[in-house]
């Protein structure tokens, strides 16, 4: 009887390597770990009015009159602004852009803008190819910068954003500052007060 050539098959054990994908998830996470670390945030420094009881409504933004300008941000990007004391000064309507609030806030920053201008120029000539002299010019160069809008050459402003402002609108009108190179400003209250002075001038919407 002849034998039979039975064949038999070898199984093979299937098995799947994870060590090179714990490997691609240290080096992400080692990755995601340094950008996060090395980008810094940049946040915007505000000077906020005193929300204390036992301040005066009138002393709560004590500025010298003739520096004073007032900024309403109402709906629509509409903008309301006066120079000095609320009932002596003229309210003026305008809007955002370098015709409209950025032309007004240049004009009544020329003293700072003219010498923001000269220590552009200044440093310009104080380049350096030095990482460490490089950052410490830049750092004295920031230094003097808010020296200037600081300044008593600088204007005092006041930013009142209505309810119906939206946060684009804030945001927009702070750039403004730094456009403009002010350092000095405050963001106070939308009163019924400045309600009743915008309708009495251009009337209720």
């Amino acid at each position: 009887m002849a034998k039979q050539n039975s064949s038999k098959q070898k199984k093979m054990n299937a098995r799947v390597d994870f060590t090179p994908m714990v490997d691609m998830i240290m080096l992400l996470v080692t990755f995601f770990m340094l950008c996060t670390t090395l980008q810094k945030p940049q946040t915007m420094e505000i000077a906020m009015p005193s929300d204390k009881e036992d301040i005066k409504e009138e002393d709560r933004s004590q500025i010298a009159a003739s520096k004073a300008i007032t900024i309403m941000v109402d709906e629509g990007r509409t903008i309301y602004y006066f120079r000095g004391k609320p009932s002596e000064a003229e309210l003026n309507k305008t809007e955002f852009g370098k015709n409209g609030i950025r032309a007004m806030l240049m004009d009544a920053n020329k003293a700072a803008q003219k010498k923001v201008e000269q220590l552009k120029k200044k440093y310009e000539q104080k380049q350096s190819s030095s990482p460490q002299e490089a950052a410490a010019i830049k750092e004295q160069y920031k230094k003097e910068l808010d020296e200037i809008r600081d300044g008593d050459d600088t204007p005092d402003v006041i930013i009142k954003p209505s309810e119906k402002a939206t946060y684009k609108d804030l945001i927009d009108i702070l750039d403004e500052m730094q456009i403009c190179s002010i350092g000095k400003y405050v963001i106070d209250k939308f009163t019924e007060a400045d309600k009743a002075q915008i309708e009495a001038k251009f009337g209720a919407k």
